[in-house]
Protein backbone atom coordinates (compact mmCIF):
# COMPACT_ATOMS: atom_id res chain seq x y z
CA UNK A 1 0.00 0.00 0.00
CA UNK A 2 1.71 3.34 -0.86
CA UNK A 3 1.46 6.14 1.69
CA UNK A 4 0.24 9.66 0.75
CA UNK A 5 2.58 12.51 1.44
CA UNK A 6 1.64 14.63 3.90
CA UNK A 7 0.76 18.12 2.29
CA UNK A 8 1.53 21.58 3.63
CA UNK A 9 -0.50 24.07 5.82
CA UNK A 10 -0.98 26.58 2.60
CA UNK A 11 -2.27 23.50 0.57
CA UNK A 12 -4.67 22.70 3.05
CA UNK A 13 -5.86 26.33 3.45
CA UNK A 14 -6.69 26.51 -0.25
CA UNK A 15 -8.46 22.96 -0.47
CA UNK A 16 -10.52 24.32 2.43
CA UNK A 17 -11.13 27.47 0.90
CA UNK A 18 -12.64 26.04 -1.94
CA UNK A 19 -15.43 24.35 -0.11
CA UNK A 20 -18.17 26.61 -0.37
CA UNK A 21 -17.50 26.89 -4.57
CA UNK A 22 -17.42 22.85 -4.75
CA UNK A 23 -20.52 22.58 -2.29
CA UNK A 24 -22.41 25.41 -4.90
CA UNK A 25 -21.38 23.66 -7.82
CA UNK A 26 -22.71 20.17 -5.91
CA UNK A 27 -25.99 21.55 -5.63
CA UNK A 28 -26.37 23.18 -8.72
CA UNK A 29 -25.50 20.19 -10.05
CA UNK A 30 -27.68 17.86 -7.86
CA UNK A 31 -30.80 20.62 -8.65
CA UNK A 32 -30.44 19.60 -12.62
CA UNK A 33 -30.11 15.95 -11.90
CA UNK A 34 -32.83 16.10 -9.79
CA UNK A 35 -34.92 18.08 -12.67
CA UNK A 36 -33.88 15.66 -15.91
CA UNK A 37 -34.50 12.44 -13.77
CA UNK A 38 -38.09 13.39 -12.96
CA UNK A 39 -39.18 15.30 -15.77
CA UNK A 40 -41.16 16.90 -13.33
CA UNK A 41 -41.69 20.16 -11.41
CA UNK A 42 -39.76 22.16 -9.01
CA UNK A 43 -41.93 24.71 -6.86
CA UNK A 44 -39.88 27.83 -6.08
CA UNK A 45 -40.78 31.26 -4.25
CA UNK A 46 -39.53 33.86 -6.86
CA UNK A 47 -39.88 37.70 -6.97
CA UNK A 48 -39.60 39.99 -4.32
CA UNK A 49 -41.16 40.61 -1.28
CA UNK A 50 -43.98 42.64 -2.34
CA UNK A 51 -44.42 40.41 -5.33
CA UNK A 52 -43.75 36.79 -4.66
CA UNK A 53 -44.98 33.65 -6.26
CA UNK A 54 -44.95 30.17 -5.91
CA UNK A 55 -43.54 29.30 -9.40
CA UNK A 56 -43.04 25.47 -10.96
CA UNK A 57 -39.68 24.99 -13.05
CA UNK A 58 -39.91 22.44 -15.82
CA UNK A 59 -37.29 20.56 -16.91
CA UNK A 60 -36.76 22.05 -19.81
CA UNK A 61 -36.15 25.31 -17.93
CA UNK A 62 -39.65 27.05 -18.51
CA UNK A 63 -41.06 28.50 -15.38
CA UNK A 64 -45.30 28.82 -14.76
CA UNK A 65 -46.69 30.72 -12.18
CA UNK A 66 -48.91 28.47 -10.35
CA UNK A 67 -50.09 31.12 -7.38
CA UNK A 68 -49.48 34.69 -6.33
CA UNK A 69 -48.03 34.84 -2.39
CA UNK A 70 -49.01 37.36 0.14
CA UNK A 71 -46.67 40.19 1.23
CA UNK A 72 -43.94 38.92 3.97
CA UNK A 73 -44.84 40.57 7.10
CA UNK A 74 -42.33 42.77 8.32
CA UNK A 75 -40.99 42.08 11.87
CA UNK A 76 -38.66 43.93 13.95
CA UNK A 77 -35.13 42.29 14.42
CA UNK A 78 -34.89 40.83 17.73
CA UNK A 79 -38.97 40.72 18.05
CA UNK A 80 -39.83 37.42 19.46
CA UNK A 81 -43.04 35.83 18.19
CA UNK A 82 -44.66 32.60 20.13
CA UNK A 83 -47.23 29.99 18.75
CA UNK A 84 -50.82 30.32 20.28
CA UNK A 85 -52.08 27.32 21.76
CA UNK A 86 -54.39 25.19 19.04
CA UNK A 87 -57.95 25.17 20.19
CA UNK A 88 -59.39 21.74 20.34
CA UNK A 89 -61.75 21.07 17.63
CA UNK A 90 -65.47 20.19 18.73
CA UNK A 91 -66.72 16.53 17.75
Amino acid sequence: MTRIPPISEDRMLDAEARFPELAARAGRAAHERALKNTGRVVMKKAGRASSSQLVELRADGSEHVIKALPADTPVQPGLVLKRKKATPVPR
